[in-house]
């Protein structure tokens, strides 16, 4: 039997991702989530993608979309309805380097709910990982110096409203001010249509067995 016939994606919990946490160099905690995938093999858990609020303000996305102006809350509200951002993408070590991670982000993001998804990966210049997963490459970012209370200001916790986005963890501001990520899009509006449809063995089987045919 091969692998494949043995993986299947379950919909996961925020408090599913301690377990997956010692596998990703991001290991704290994950922010605001909106939707959450788990990789099985069998009944062990070898995987997991984490969807989150994206963060207010990112040129690239503004370049992509063809958005210009100031963000008002109505704005800001119609984003979230639309958007999320691909924060985490851990797989168990044995089944990195045998091409189960991207597709398992493919389908992650095709089971997502949302019409349109983001990422950020500083991975990005040197391995084309999103692109196999069906990404479209938009860019890099250029790093700017900002202090820690600026940075958090687009990459913190979840704003509500006109309350102040939470504080990145020192960890965080340490590995990621100086990074210049590569942004990429995923284009889900097809497959969000169908929204929050149950997940099964059958559905990591038959889709990655059609695009492999």
């Amino acid at each position: 039997m091969s692998l494949a016939n043995d993986l299947w994606i379950s919909e996961a919990t925020k408090s599913d991702w301690p377990y997956f946490a010692r596998w990703h160099y991001r290991s704290h905690s994950v922010g605001f989530t909106k939707f959450l995938t788990m990789l099985w093999h069998g009944d062990e858990p070898v995987g997991a993608c984490v969807f989150v609020s994206p963060p207010i303000s990112l040129k690239l996305r503004n370049r992509y979309f063809g958005r210009s102006g100031r963000w008002e809350r109505t704005s800001i509200r119609a984003m979230n309805r639309q958007l999320v951002m691909l924060s985490r993408v851990v797989v168990h070590p044995t089944y990195r380097g045998a091409g189960v991670a991207a597709k398992f982000v493919r389908r992650s993001c095709e089971l997502c709910p949302y019409p349109w998804i983001e990422t950020l990966a500083q991975m990005g210049h040197i391995n084309p990982f999103f692109e196999r997963a069906g990404f479209v490459r938009v860019g890099s970012t250029r790093p700017q110096r900002r202090s820690r209370t600026a940075h958090s200001a687009i990459y913190g916790g979840n704003k509500h409203h006109d309350k102040q986005r939470g504080l990145v963890s020192e960890e965080s501001y340490r590995k990621s001010r100086y990074a210049e990520p590569v942004y990429y899009v995923f284009d889900n509006r097809e497959h969000a249509k169908k929204a929050r449809r149950s997940v099964s063995q059958s559905t990591w089987q038959e889709e990655t067995a059609d695009r492999d045919s």
